[in-house]
């Protein structure tokens, strides 16, 4: 990221990086399959043939308490018929309408499916049992300018297990901690076109990351459902505060629209005809084998499309049930990180339910104690796409950039003398296609790249033989000296660590870009 920034400083304003959209979900786990609520009934005294009666009741209770407030404060409280009808519209209007500025808004009630509990019989077993299957359900929507939070709304399922949707949105949540410090800045929607301390605000963004979310979301919770405790005071239940869906969004400030629109089309351009399955795999931090394909056993899905917004062309690159995407809000460029399927990233830890054995790197869990793991692995594949992006969009010629790689240069000596020559570089070749490949992949943007992690992208067949190890180092090494000749590598102080050099990145990305070009698509671009 820190390339794309260099590249583009003369129209960057700042970059913030944090929570979008974050959607909480609570569940009763000890009611949501049908043995724990049957144990529930038990406890109830509530035998199956009566569990129609007993759930109605139940609900009808439940609905009571949480419309209380808003009958107390005299808020409105409406039934929508249609799914084509927008809440936030109508939450918004009323807003407006009776200018609310803090609290309950209103409550929107509306019939959607979810999934549910009923009664049927067995005819095998000629016995009645609970079944858990889709049905409509009542669900109610407060609507709420929260003090920390900023505008958000919570949904609550009135049937049994009684489901809890917490939705936040973390540039709202930004605006208030903002207004708390006494920080200037223009908000268009949920972005920031201006900033007056970027550096500050993305300090802000960092302490969400610290928030005690299950103390958070319980406090959210009694105000939606403060029934919950007596309803299960005979079979004590607590809600359990897993991550729905999360949206990390990388934003750069730049300094107009006009500025903007100047070289976005040409990102867009590029994330469509040149990112393939593969790219999209190494964003999202999947490991790609030597080859630079697709691993065999991979048996997921990866979509790229584009979509024409009021505000301009979004592009979206979809992995499973993740995305990354790209898109442009007025003069803000974004690239965001949404996650639906933690379990394909990892995270350190212990296993479930041994908090002081063996850690480990698992799958990345829903709960929220992963969150912060659910940030980092967000913020990087954002940064692995902007680095990308930052080797795309330059006015250089090939020509000059090819130029010097192309003619012998002088690698660096010690304390500043010239070292030994080195031989030109032909980027057309396959062996040094592939060494130019190999540097550039993704994953050596964060920490560098090692001579064992070029050796492995080289020499994809291991060897136990010692000698051909130890040639197949020494070859390696002379191929990174040949790169720090021509200033494509930068050797990290006191570390056996290199990394590409801005330069370098820009120059081995149009050169492979050219490399695997048809002639076709090379002769179509005007001269």
């Amino acid at each position: 990221m820190n390339a794309f920034v260099r590249l583009f400083s003369a129209v960057v304003l700042g970059v913030l990086s944090g929570y979008d959209r974050l959607v909480f979900r609570g569940t009763l786990r000890k009611l949501c399959y049908p043995l724990g609520l049957q144990h529930f009934l038990y406890a109830h005294r509530v035998p199956f043939k009566d569990f129609a009666t007993f759930s109605q009741q139940t609900t009808e209770r439940l609905i009571d308490a949480s419309l209380a407030q808003a009958r107390q404060l005299g808020r409105e409280i409406r039934y929508l018929n249609s799914s084509q009808i927008s809440k936030e519209e109508v939450a918004r209007a009323i807003a407006r309408r009776d200018q609310i500025t803090q609290g309950l808004v209103c409550v929107l009630t509306a019939v959607e499916p979810s999934m549910t509990f009923c009664v049927r019989g067995n005819r095998a077993t000629r016995r009645l049992e609970l079944r858990y299957q889709p049905r409509p359900c009542l669900h109610l929507y407060h609507y709420h300018l929260h003090p920390r939070f900023g505008w958000m709304h919570a949904r609550l399922q009135t049937w049994f297990p009684f489901r809890v949707y917490v939705c936040l949105n973390g540039r709202e949540w930004l605006a208030r901690q903002m207004d708390q410090a006494g920080l200037a800045y223009r908000r268009r929607d949920n972005s920031f076109t201006y900033l007056q301390d970027p550096d500050q605000a993305q300090r802000l963004c960092d302490e969400q990351l610290r928030l005690n979310w299950p103390a958070a979301l319980e406090a959210i919770r009694r105000d939606l459902h403060p029934a919950h405790e007596a309803i299960v005071a005979r079979a004590p239940a607590a809600y359990y505060w897993s991550v729905h869906q999360s949206e990390w969004a990388t934003d750069v400030l730049v300094r107009s629209r006009a500025a903007l629109e100047a070289i976005y089309p040409r990102f867009v351009r590029h994330g469509v005809t040149a990112y393939g399955a593969a790219d999209v795999l190494r964003f999202l931090g999947r490991q790609i084998p030597a080859s630079g394909q697709v691993p065999v056993r991979f048996n997921g899905t990866v979509e790229t499309d584009c979509r024409q917004r009021p505000e301009g062309v979004r592009l979206k690159h979809r992995l499973n049930g993740n995305s990354l995407k790209l898109y442009d809000k007025g003069s803000v460029l974004r690239v965001e990180t949404t996650i639906n399927q933690p379990a394909d990233f990892r995270v350190y830890r212990p296993k479930e339910g041994e908090p002081d054995g063996p850690k480990d790197w698992r799958a990345l869990r829903d709960g929220v104690a992963d969150l912060h793991r659910r940030a980092e692995v967000s913020q990087k594949a954002n940064e692995r796409y902007l680095e990308a992006l930052a080797a795309v969009k330059h006015a250089t010629p090939l020509r000059q950039l090819a130029e010097p790689l192309c003619r012998p240069a002088r690698r660096p000596g010690r304390s500043g003398a010239v070292g030994r020559r080195v031989r030109a570089l032909n980027p057309l070749a396959a062996a040094d296609a592939a060494l130019l490949t190999a540097v550039s992949r993704p994953e050596f943007l964060q920490n560098g790249l090692r001579n064992r992690d070029v050796r492995r992208l080289l020499y994809p067949a291991a060897t136990a033989d010692p000698a051909e190890q130890k040639r197949r180092s020494a070859a390696v090494t002379r191929q990174l000296a040949l790169l720090r000749g021509h200033g494509v590598l930068h050797k990290v102080p006191k570390t056996h660590r290199y990394v590409v050099s801005p330069a370098g990145r820009l120059a081995i990305t149009a050169l492979l870009a050219a490399r695997n070009a048809s002639a076709e698509q090379l002769t179509a671009i005007p001269a």
